[in-house]
């Protein structure tokens, strides 16, 4: 059948969001006024991915474009724009690698490589058991633990050829790695034992002694 991809009656063929997820719909499209309903189509796209086990199906879309009172030409060309939604059945697991500069500078082809090598799949691919995806994306915002890898909605950084293997062992074992540094940093920190503000007394500044402020000031 041949679908008008701009016609304003978005075929949703049953498609709901249940749950938590149908009440949070309709708690986002409240912040909006009737006719800024449109505001709504991202968070509306996330819900419904989530809803459709990973990936937009042209019913979740139309739903959301239905929930949102616009043509559902204007939901095709946001999911279509955003590396965040997919329009096509993806594995349990999302790979997405980041390969922007500081990334690429700290080894993500590697990443990538382990990644394509233990997993015998390409990019854009999905394994047999549909169990792992694999993409590539722009900067996710970690740049200072480069490398790293956003899978599904966790990050992986500071991450080397090993380090991403493990991970992905773990995965495929259904077992749950540890998230952020692998290599044990606290957030962005340096690596290893603090090396500045060492006894740093926070009374002083710049030389001179801060007032004791804890009590009042005389009349």
């Amino acid at each position: 059948m041949i679908r008008v991809t701009s016609s304003p009656a978005p075929q949703t063929d049953g498609f709901e969001l249940t749950g938590d997820r149908a009440a949070f719909a309709q708690q986002v499209l409240g912040r909006y006024p009737e006719d800024r309903k449109a505001s709504a189509i991202i968070p509306l796209l996330d819900l419904a991915q989530r809803e459709n086990g990973g990936w937009l199906s042209m019913a979740a879309k139309d739903w959301v474009a239905a929930a949102c009172g616009v043509a559902p030409i204007r939901v095709y060309e946001v999911a279509s724009f955003y590396t965040m939604f997919y329009e096509r059945p993806m594995g349990e697991h999302i790979i997405q690698v980041c390969r922007t500069t500081p990334c690429w500078l700290r080894g993500a082809d590697g990443l990538t490589k382990a990644c394509k090598d233990h997993l015998g799949i390409g990019l854009g691919e999905t394994t047999a058991d549909r169990k792992f995806s694999l993409v590539e994306v722009e900067c996710l915002g970690a740049c200072v633990n480069a490398p790293m890898v956003q899978i599904n909605d966790d990050y992986f950084e500071d991450l080397d050829a090993s380090k991403m293997v493990a991970v992905l062992d773990a995965l495929a074992a259904n077992q749950a790695p540890g998230i952020g540094s692998q290599v044990g940093r606290d957030g962005s920190a340096p690596e290893g034992q603090d090396s500045v503000l060492q006894g740093f007394d926070p009374t002083v500044n710049a030389g001179r002694v801060f007032p004791d402020y804890s009590t009042p000031a005389e009349a």
